[in-house]
């Protein structure tokens, strides 16, 4: 028999704040944390706009030493993993605990690392190179260090999956636990790609805003002018456990989740498929695997990255599954507020899931003035909505055709 599965513990790290309440307020306010590049200087870039993690300290959570050997996007996953931890109220076993795991993912990794070192061997050969740099640029360090500093002996896993990063973490976590390979885990997602490469690399395939002269509202999911997503950056981390385990140690249960899925539109590297098939199937999979109806959805945290193609073809996608009640659900994009965090999206996104469930506040659509005419659902346009959600859907889609669908319900025993 499949055990239970609960959220105990959330943190973040994002534009809006560097702690989940933060964070949620944010959302809630539809206050944007996008703003003109400060990390480096893209005034020569038609693209001079990102999501950017602001008066970031990782000393408050992390040993100074530790952070050398940290590229920023791990820094960001293991400073959320503490405020999870800290959240849940959860002490690791000293020693190490073998039923404990970390399923933390990264979209990219340590990108500007590995352009430093390429610069480095260029000016000076294997010689210039420092004996951090593999260690901070590969993917699964965050978790193997968050891993190594509370001793998770358990299942250990790196998604890099895109901008489902988070969600499949989540997800995947969500089954080992289910299947009783582990009690806690903790899964979400993080990204530090805002970076010269990074931005310009999205920017060449023409898809970020160029709204640089109103940056607070360049992210505009679903609204008709909209102009590309924002690039963000962060790490959204959950404490996930067994409810038998959370309750034997008296754990406040934030959520639960009940069914998760994940598919591959095998269509096209960068482009959903035609009227959102593959988003669509992966929906209906974790509504079967949740055991319940469409019906049953009352808000959808939708992927709503603010281009044209992605929000059209969700909002097709949710009235395939799910038909006349698609214009009864609520549904919004939290990127109108974050931007788009990458591979951290959808542990942020489940982050402000679980708080929709716990505050029966649904979040906005940020940003959206005019709806699109193909975007004709209930977005919850500008301003937050007290709807007492009791179920909810938290998407997210990628690059290389990637989905993922999480269903969350408020717990009631």
């Amino acid at each position: 028999m499949k055990r239970r599965v609960v959220v105990t513990g959330l943190g973040a790290v994002t534009p809006c704040g560097n702690d989940a309440a933060s964070t949620w307020a944010a959302m809630r306010d539809a206050r944007s944390g996008t703003a003109r590049v400060s990390k480096f200087d893209a005034s020569a870039m038609p693209v001079q706009i990102a999501a950017e993690v602001k008066d970031f300290d990782a000393q408050r959570r992390i040993d100074k030493k530790l952070i050398r050997r940290l590229d920023l996007f791990a820094q960001y996953a293991m400073y959320a993993a503490d405020e999870a931890l800290e959240h849940a109220g959860y002490t690791p076993r000293e020693g190490g605990d073998p039923r404990f795991g970390v399923y933390v993912g990264t979209g990219i990794g340590g990108l500007q690392e590995i352009v430093n070192g390429s610069r480095l061997f260029d000016a000076s050969g294997w010689k210039g190179l420092s004996p951090f740099f593999i260690p901070r640029a590969l993917t699964n360090l965050a978790g193997g260090q968050i891993a190594i500093r509370y001793g998770a002996q358990g299942p250990s896993l790196c998604v890099t999956t895109a901008c489902a990063t988070g969600n499949h973490a989540i997800g995947e976590a969500f089954r080992a636990i289910q299947y009783d390979d582990a009690d806690a885990i903790l899964a979400g997602g993080c990204e530090a790609a805002v970076s010269p490469v990074g931005l310009a690399g999205f920017m060449v395939m023409r898809a970020l805003s160029k709204r640089n002269d109103d940056a607070a509202t360049a992210s505009r999911p679903f609204d008709k002018d909209r102009d590309g997503f924002v690039m963000g950056e962060g790490a959204g981390i959950l404490l996930l456990e067994s409810l038998e385990h959370a309750q034997a140690r008296g754990a406040e249960v934030l959520a639960e989740i009940t069914g998760y899925a994940l598919n591959n539109d095998a269509w096209h590297d960068t482009a959903p498929s035609p009227g959102g098939a593959g988003a669509a199937r992966c929906m209906a999979a974790a509504l079967k695997n949740a055991g319940i109806p469409p019906e049953a959805i009352d808000y959808i945290n939708a992927h709503g990255t603010s281009t044209e193609q992605n929000d059209v073809s969700e909002t097709e996608a949710v009235k395939s599954v799910f038909g006349a009640h698609a214009r009864r659900l609520t549904m919004s994009s939290t990127k109108g507020v974050t931007g788009h965090l990458l591979g951290a999206a959808g542990g942020v996104e489940s982050v402000a899931t679980v708080m929709a469930l716990r505050t029966g506040i649904v979040p906005p659509t940020a940003n959206l003035f005019e709806p699109d005419p193909a975007c004709d659902l209930d977005y919850v346009p500008l301003t937050a909505r007290e709807t007492r959600p009791r179920t909810a859907l938290s998407n997210s889609f990628g690059f290389g055709g990637v989905n993922a669908a999480l269903v969350f319900r408020r717990f009631e025993g």
